[in-house]
């Protein structure tokens, strides 16, 4: 790899994080710009990006336009502009190409022109022989790039099961690690101490990590969904338990009884909103046989969105049961689903959804997810349309693997433009894509292995800006 000969203006990746852009904005210099020195790195979290350093004068932008060296001209790509913070700017490049070499020139823009500086050397490194390798195929599928966790490893494909992105955690990247609506990623590595109530970690397209985002209160972070917001607040679900006695209800005399508190913090760390099961729901909610142990995982809460009105959606997998929530009272609005719902089915087999996943309003009065279980042959993903005022849920589609994959745990849905469709069908290792009919257009070939998660993202610069969840 190679190493770094000068690094200038390191505080222009804030700006990038916050900023990335295509084309110039807004000038006032008089000059043309000028490209007056530039650098080149390695990532020290990936070997295929690179880090450009630019010291530029008149200019209010810098983008890099590389190529596999040795390419004629045309061949060769552009990255998304970066602001100038000062006379500088840090720029990266990813999604290279493992042990290739490449040329690289910043390009400056500023009043509307662009200047192009001198050709920059850089070789990317080998990947690491434990990152985990893909083949994906598809004769449709929609632009951009797959999000998930594999083992030690956050990691981002193209449309060929190519590895572009990748960043290591020592102790794990946990199952969950997703593209945030504020443009970096977030996993929940982890913890090698049982006691430890465990944290989230926020890390930029580079790979570095920006901060640790964890439940108010002392209550333990669940892996299972977060929403970190553009204005750095955050959404998550934390685990509070309780001793109870549940001998009247078919269990033990001095429970420990978890259920799942939402709770939603400001980029502070100040507690904004906080829900409680115990406060809303009963023990009676969760089948006999889910309550009667000594450790009751009495609500398993799995997802949580945020609905078109700015009210909280949550899945509660023990309880086969989607609720919504008002932000502002905490007031239960409707139970979807489980033994207390509210709703009559329409259009839908018997039982509904059971033990779902990712739970998300992909348009107002709409709702996917991922049944899990309610046909114990065959997890499928469904879209419903709620009306809240009749109290009616309509399947409108739902969609399965061929053969037909069932998946106790895990496993997620995503709402794509042109109704489209992605799935991953947790632990039976399949991820696919359909179509608004329901034919798959893209699939991981092979066994993928535990894909809890998996998200569809248009841009490595700004992952998850712009995107469904």
């Amino acid at each position: 790899m190679t190493p770094w000969t000068r690094v200038r203006g390191w505080v222009a990746v804030t700006a990038f994080l916050g900023a990335c852009r295509g084309e110039p904005g807004d000038v006032t210099a008089p000059d043309r710009p000028v490209v007056v020195d530039a650098s080149i790195g390695a990532n020290p979290h990936n070997v295929i990006s690179a880090i450009v350093a630019v010291r530029v004068r008149d200019a209010d932008s810098v983008a890099i336009r590389f190529s596999l060296d040795g390419m004629p001209p045309g061949a060769d790509s552009l990255t998304p502009a970066v602001p100038v913070a000062g006379d500088s700017a840090i720029v990266p490049v990813l999604g290279l190409l493992p042990d290739r070499a490449y040329a690289m020139r910043p390009v400056a823009y500023g009043r509307g022109v662009a200047s192009t500086g001198g050709s920059l050397a850089f070789n990317t490194g080998t990947l690491p022989a434990d990152l985990p390798r893909y083949t994906a195929t598809g004769t449709d599928p929609s632009p951009g790039y797959v999000v998930f966790a594999a083992g030690a490893y956050g990691l981002v494909i193209d449309n060929t099961g190519r590895v572009v992105w990748y960043r290591h955690f020592p102790t794990g990247a946990g199952l969950n690690f997703a593209a945030q609506p504020n443009g970096r990623y977030a996993t929940r590595p982890q913890s090698m101490d049982p006691i430890d109530p465990g944290q989230w970690v926020e890390v930029d397209p580079l790979g570095n990590t920006t901060r640790a985002l964890g439940c108010a209160r002392g209550l333990r972070v669940r892996l299972h969904d977060l929403i970190a917001e553009p204005d750095g607040g955050y959404w998550l679900l934390c685990d509070e338990t309780r001793a109870m006695n549940l001998a009247a209800f078919g269990g033990v005399a001095n429970a420990l009884v978890t259920g799942t508190v939402v709770q939603h913090l400001s980029a502070s760390g100040a507690l904004l909103f906080s829900w409680s099961p115990f406060d809303h729901f009963a023990i009676t909610d969760v089948n006999e046989a889910e309550r009667s142990g000594a450790i009751v995982n009495w609500t398993h809460g799995n997802a949580i969105d945020l609905a078109d009105d700015g009210n909280l959606i949550v899945s509660f997998r023990n309880l086969g049961e989607v609720t919504k929530i008002d932000t502002r009272s905490g007031d239960v609005i409707w139970r979807l689903g489980g033994r207390r719902n509210e709703f009559a089915f329409v259009d839908t087999p018997t039982p509904s959804f059971v033990g779902q996943h990712s739970a998300r309003m992909y348009a107002p009065g709409a709702l996917m997810l991922l049944d899990n279980i309610g046909d114990p042959t065959q997890s499928r993903a469904e879209r419903y349309t709620i009306d809240e005022r009749t109290r009616t849920a309509r399947l409108v589609q739902s969609v399965g693997s061929t053969p037909g994959v069932s998946t106790l745990i895990g496993g997620s849905v995503q709402s794509l433009p042109g109704a489209r469709t992605l799935v991953s069908y947790g632990t039976a290792g399949r991820v696919e894509e359909y179509d608004a009919d329901r034919r798959v257009v893209w699939r991981i070939e092979g066994h993928a292995g535990y894909v809890f998660r998996a998200q569809r993202i248009r841009s490595l610069y700004a992952p998850g800006v712009n995107t469904t969840r």
